[in-house]
């Protein structure tokens, strides 16, 4: 069984960077897909970012395109999410997951594996 524990949460202010990682234990990832989700209060939990560990494809959202990028280093098992540009409606609890099984899908259903959850706060 794979282990996800996310690191690098914290606040920032507006227009900084920010790096989130996410380190996997127990298995290789294979071909999983990695994906990072965030959920801000009241809201529903929303890809942001995901990659393919086996090629390296990529998905991101639209709010987040040309400011996040998602990444993965094979001999480290871990997955990275560069943040840059931050902005106030980044502020959210940024999650790892992983699509263990299928074809790639981006939807939080569709992932079954979650790490704890890192926060995220971007203040003015």
């Amino acid at each position: 069984q794979v282990q996800l524990v996310e690191s690098g949460g914290g606040l920032e202010q507006a227009g900084d960077s920010l790096r989130l990682s996410c380190a996997a234990s127990g298995r290789p990832l294979n071909n999983y897909i990695m994906g990072w989700f965030r959920q801000a209060p009241g809201k529903e939990r929303d890809i942001v970012a995901a990659i393919t560990w086996g090629d390296g494809n990529t998905y991101y959202a639209d709010s987040v395109k040309g400011r996040f990028t998602v990444s993965r280093d094979n001999g480290k098992n871990t997955v990275y999410l560069q943040m840059n540009s931050l902005k106030l409606e980044d502020t959210a609890v940024y999650y790892c997951a992983a699509r263990t099984e299928g074809a790639p899908a981006y939807y939080a259903s569709a992932f079954d594996l979650w790490g704890q959850g890192t926060q995220v706060t971007v203040s003015s």
